[in-house]
C-alpha cells in the first residue's frame, strides 16, 4: 500500500481528513497550502498570517474559499470543513488540527508556534530553518516529551541533502562533503532597499530576497545538515567553491587529493550546481570504484551523487504525511557541530537595535562549534541593542549587544544547560 493509498485509509478510518494548520502565508506558504488542497486525505484546516488578506488567500489556494474570519466561528468552522483565516498564531495550537506548519521565517515566532503547539499534542512541520539552527534540540526534545513529531519540511536542502547523505551511508560510501548549490549572487551587505526593485519583479519579500543574496540563507541551511548529520563545516563561513557538478568530486575533497578542505566529512556549498544537493564520496574498496566508474560515475577516488532539485515548499507535505503515518521526522538535529553568527553588515553603532534576518545590521555566517564560543547567534540577534561598536563583517560579540528576553532565548538557554 502506497502512502496515498494509507492516508486515504486513515482518513476513511478516522471519517475525516488531515487537517493540517499553516502559520506564515508568504510564499513559502503558499505553495504549501496549495499542495495541501490538493492531495486527497489532507487538508488545509486554517492559514493564520499578519495580513488577513495573505490568510485567506492560502485557504483559496488550498481550495477553502468559504474559510471564516471570525475567531469566535474557526473551531465550528475547521470542525466543518470550511475551515479559517485568521491572525493570532495561538489558534494553531488551540483549534483541532493535527500538524502545524510554521513558514514565518521567524526565529522567535517559530519558537512559540512550535512549543504551543507541541505541548498541546500537535506535530510540527518547520519551514522556518532558521528557528531549528537556534535552538531544535531543545525543540526536539519536547517533542520527545509530548509524544509528536517535530521535523524541518521535506523540499528544503537541508532534507534533500541529508537523503542522498542517507543513500550513501547505506551503500557504504564514506561521505567527504555534504552540501548544496547556490544560485543567488553573493552580496554580503544586501538589504531589503538594495533588493526591493529585483524583490517586486519576483513578487517576494524584499527581506528574503535580502537573506539569499547577503548569504544567510545558504548559511543557515548548512547549519541545519550540519547538525543532522553530524559533518562540520570546514572554516568560518565555509568554502564556497565556484564548481560546476562534474567538478565537485575534485574540488569538495582533501586539499590531500587536490581539494580545498582540510579534512574528509565536511559540509559545503557551490556556485553551479543550484537549484541541486550533493554529496561527494569514496569507497576504499578497489572493487565498488571500479564499478562507479563503469557506471559512468567518473573516474575516481571521488563520485559526486547529485539531485539535481529541490522543491520548496512543493514538496514540504510529504513531511506532513511522515509524521502522521509514520511518526517519523524528515530531519531533526541530533548533534550540534556549527553555528550561525550575527556579522556586521556594517559599522554597528551603539544605540543600534539590530533587525531581523535579512535586514540592514546583520548577517548569518557559519562557524564550527568552539569558534562561535562568545559570539552572538544569528537567531538571538533581533531587537538587541548594540552597546559598543562593531565593524562592519566583524562577528558581533555577545558582550557588545543587550539581547531581549523571548521564547527563543530560553529555548536556547534549556539547550545549552542540558548540553553542559
Amino acid at each position: 500500500m502506497t502512502r496515498l493509498e494509507r492516508l486515504r485509509e486513515l482518513e476513511r478510518s478516522t471519517g475525516r481528513p488531515v487537517r493540517v494548520a499553516l502559520v506564515g502565508a508568504g510564499q513559502m506558504g503558499r505553495g504549501l497550502a496549495a499542495q495541501v488542497g490538493r492531495i486527497p486525505g489532507l487538508e488545509l484546516a486554517l492559514a493564520v498570517d499578519v495580513d488577513p488578506e495573505r490568510a485567506a488567500h492560502a485557504m483559496r489556494v488550498a481550495c477553502r474559499p468559504d474559510a471564516t474570519a471570525s475567531e469566535s466561528e474557526a473551531a465550528a468552522a475547521v470542525a466543518a470543513g470550511r475551515g479559517a483565516a485568521l491572525t493570532d498564531a495561538a489558534a494553531a495550537a488551540e483549534l483541532d488540527v493535527d500538524v502545524v506548519v510554521e513558514a514565518t521565517g521567524v526565529p522567535e515566532i517559530g519558537a512559540q508556534v512550535a512549543e504551543r503547539s507541541m505541548r498541546a499534542g500537535r506535530h510540527v512541520v518547520m519551514l522556518n530553518v532558521e528557528t531549528d539552527v537556534t535552538a531544535g534540540l531543545a525543540l526536539a526534545a519536547i517533542a520527545r516529551e509530548a509524544g509528536v513529531v517535530y521535523t524541518i519540511a521535506d523540499g528544503d536542502e537541508p532534507v534533500c541533502a541529508k537523503e542522498l547523505f542517507d543513500l550513501a551511508e547505506e551503500m557504504a560510501f564514506e561521505v567527504v562533503c555534504a552540501g548544496k548549490g547556490k544560485n543567488n549572487p553573493f552580496i554580503p551587505t544586501a538589504t531589503p532597499e538594495t533588493c526591493a526593485e529585483e524583490a517586486a519583479r519576483k513578487h517576494m519579500n524584499p527581506k528574503m530576497l535580502a537573506s539569499f543574496q547577503d548569504g544567510s540563507k545558504t548559511m543557515i541551511e548548512m547549519v541545519a545538515l550540519a547538525n543532522a548529520t553530524g559533518l562540520p563545516p570546514d572554516r568560518v563561513g565555509m568554502h564556497g567553491v565556484t564548481a560546476q557538478v562534474p567538478e565537485l568530486a575534485s574540488t569538495l575533497v582533501p586539499a590531500s587529493h587536490g581539494g580545498v578542505l582540510s579534512a574528509p566529512g565536511r559540509v559545503d556549498y557551490a556556485f553551479g550546481p543550484a537549484p541541486g544537493v550533493f554529496v561527494v564520496v569514496t569507497s576504499d574498496d578497489a572493487t565498488v570504484a571500479e564499478e562507479m566508474t563503469y557506471l559512468s560515475m567518473g573516474p575516481g577516488p571521488f563520485f559526486t551523487l547529485y539531485r539535481p532539485f529541490h522543491l520548496a515548499s512543493i514538496e514540504a507535505p510529504r513531511a506532513v504525511i511522515s509524521a502522521v503515518l509514520d511518526g517519523r521526522p524528515s530531519l531533526q538535529s541530533e548533534h550540534w557541530v556549527a553555528e550561525v553568527v550575527a556579522t556586521a553588515k556594517r559599522d554597528l553603532a551603539p544605540g543600534d537595535v539590530l533587525d531581523g534576518i535579512g535586514g540592514r545590521h546583520v548577517r548569518g555566517v557559519t562557524y564550527p562549534l568552539a569558534e562561535a564560543d562568545g559570539l552572538l547567534l544569528l537567531g538571538l540577534a533581533e531587537g538587541a541593542t548594540v552597546t559598543r561598536p562593531v565593524k562592519q563583517g566583524d562577528p558581533v560579540p555577545l558582550d557588545a549587544v543587550e539581547t531581549v528576553p523571548s521564547t527563543i532565548a530560553r529555548l536556547r538557554a534549556a539547550q545549552d544547560a542540558a548540553r553542559a
